[in-house]
């Protein structure tokens, strides 16, 4: 996608220096800074991760991926390869994608000789990568029919609603909720963005926001609490938000709030203006081992300074943090919530668009 009219992906290695090493788009420094990090070793991929320097379900897949390529420079034994992926795993507990990427990196590595094994791990990375791009055009196509047979019924600007970051930012490259969006803006359908500015960390405000703007992709940013009543006065056409997770029965687990969009346009149908709700999602974001989401998905809690400090841009230009919160008030920060299947319109996945039902089909 694009930053300043230049190509980028989020994430790739670097083999110029003396030791190969991953480079990456610093998500905690946008959107005031657009800087690239270099990450060097095994445990400056995990501080990645868990600081959200890289962020997104799919992208956190390929970024763990990278992280067993980068301890493969410091040992391929099974033992040291085994011990990198469980700390790889425990580093964020929501997101799907990092424990499958990672099991594909020790299945493919594993059955190896050592000696073969630090090469492979960089081939293996780069096709994890490589296929999460299809994958994104995939669903971007498949999702671009529902937007274009919105626009041909209601013959007007489609306004769609996003929570979070779904977008490139949070995979290698064309996002997953945002990629039906750009390819009906690249086709020109007119289309609008709703942002939820998505507390605490401000994901939309900072991060959609930014990317929709890189591509001249029309959007608003609005308060998290702004989107029921925008679907409450027939200001929203379609929901579609990314996923950490998606179970075998199609609950979506995905940012904090996401199931309060849910529960609020599945009201819309009383008001006499449906407005369907969709997750877009990669393959690798299916867990078919859960069918309960509510129960069996473990929510990430994160520290109480995402809720009480934040970062911003001063009238100087100086970027800062402030607290908002007074001393001494506890903080309580579940990072997802879960929407039960029966609130959920579809699933835009590469193979098409399924209802939760119908997810299964999937799997044959």
């Amino acid at each position: 996608m694009l930053v300043n009219h230049q190509q980028y992906r989020t994430i790739w290695p670097n083999f110029e220096y003396a030791q190969a090493c991953v480079e990456i788009i610093d998500q905690t420094k946008l959107p005031h800074v657009f800087e690239v990090a270099k990450v060097a070793t095994l445990a400056q991929m995990i501080v990645a991760i868990k600081t959200m320097q890289v962020r997104g379900a799919p992208l956190i897949g390929a970024a763990a991926a990278y992280g067993i390529a980068l301890s493969a420079l410091d040992s391929c034994s099974d033992l040291h390869l085994q011990q990198s992926a469980e700390q790889l795993i425990a580093s964020r507990p929501t997101a799907v994608n990092l424990k499958w990427a990672v099991q594909r990196m020790l299945s493919a590595l594993l059955r190896l000789p050592d000696t073969q094994r630090q090469s492979a791990a960089w081939s293996e990375a780069a096709q994890i990568c490589d296929e999460d791009v299809r994958l994104n055009q995939a669903i971007g196509a498949h999702g671009l029919t529902l937007i274009q047979a919105q626009h041909q019924q209601k013959a007007r600007t489609i306004n769609i609603l996003t929570h979070c970051n779904a977008g490139w930012l949070a995979t290698v490259d064309f996002g997953t909720a945002l990629a039906p969006i750009y390819a009906a803006h690249n086709a020109g359908i007119d289309v609008h963005v709703w942002v939820g500015e998505t507390r605490p960390r401000n994901q939309g405000a900072s991060l959609t926001a930014w990317e929709l703007g890189q591509h001249g992709v029309p959007h608003t940013v609005v308060s998290d609490n702004a989107g029921g009543h925008l679907m409450q006065q027939g200001q929203v056409d379609m929901v579609i938000v990314g996923a950490d997770r998606v179970t075998a029965t199609g609950d979506v687990c995905n940012k904090i709030g996401t199931y309060l969009k849910a529960l609020a346009a599945f009201d819309s149908v009383a008001l006499g203006h449906h407005v369907p709700f969709y997750a877009a999602v990669p393959s690798p974001t299916i867990d078919w081992t859960i069918e309960d989401g509510v129960k069996s998905i473990e929510i990430e809690e994160r520290g109480a300074e995402e809720l009480s400090w934040m970062s911003g841009k001063l009238a100087d230009g100086t970027i800062a943090a402030v607290n908002i919160l007074p001393h001494g008030t506890r903080v309580a920060n579940p990072a997802f919530d879960v929407t039960p299947a029966r609130l959920v319109t579809g699933i835009i996945t590469e193979q098409g668009v399924f209802s939760p039902q119908q997810l299964s089909a999937m799997q044959r």
